[in-house]
């Protein structure tokens, strides 16, 4: 139930924009086409295994856990921002 200037049902849009906003990053970082043979970070060479399990791939498993652990500490926000910091 919305309150105040927000019609009805404006709560559940916001929730779902949100979450379809973190569902297409996530679609867009899924690596498409030939898997690279060696590491873009580290020139290391990637197993074949990795390279067939995951098409498109480009990095290394330890380059690849950091870059993701990169982009996790980058995503401690809510970019919409949340309904506290919107009433205030």
């Amino acid at each position: 139930m919305a309150g105040g200037w927000s019609r009805d049902g404006a709560e559940h849009e916001q929730m779902d924009a949100t979450v379809n906003d973190a569902l297409d990053r996530v679609r867009s970082a899924i690596p498409k086409g030939e898997s690279a043979e060696f590491c873009d970070e580290c020139g290391n060479p990637i197993p074949e295994a990795r390279r067939v399990a995951v098409p498109g791939i480009q990095h290394c498993v330890s380059c690849q856990t950091e870059l993701e652990q990169e982009a996790r500490a980058a995503e401690l926000f809510n970019r919409r921002g949340s309904k506290d910091s919107q009433l205030r």
